[in-house]
């Protein structure tokens, strides 16, 4: 059984998650994590954060806005420029 004990940025805990898992496999993946210097806990954080992630549509949008915006940012493009293509997007539908 792993609990996971996660610590925030600010030195609090966060809450505990409690799974049951089958000890060799248990045994296997700490075998493996600590390879990569990492505890069982954060590995499980990253897993299942990952996992979060690649599911929520909301994490998506928002990492889509961040991409599309560095992406505008990188061109040097004005906000009239912006709006143009925004108008022109509308237009075309």
């Amino acid at each position: 059984m792993y609990r996971l004990l996660d610590r925030f940025g600010d030195g609090k805990m966060s809450p505990q998650m409690t799974i049951r898992i089958d000890p060799e496999i248990k045994k296997r993946f700490s075998r493996l994590v600590r390879a990569e210097g990492k505890t069982p806990g954060q590995a499980l954080g990253e897993l299942i954060e990952n996992y979060i992630r690649e599911r929520d549509s909301r994490t998506y949008i928002d990492d889509l806005w961040k991409r599309i915006g560095s992406k505008l940012g990188s061109k040097d493009l004005k906000q009239r420029d912006i709006n143009r293509v925004i108008k022109e997007a509308r237009k075309a539908r």
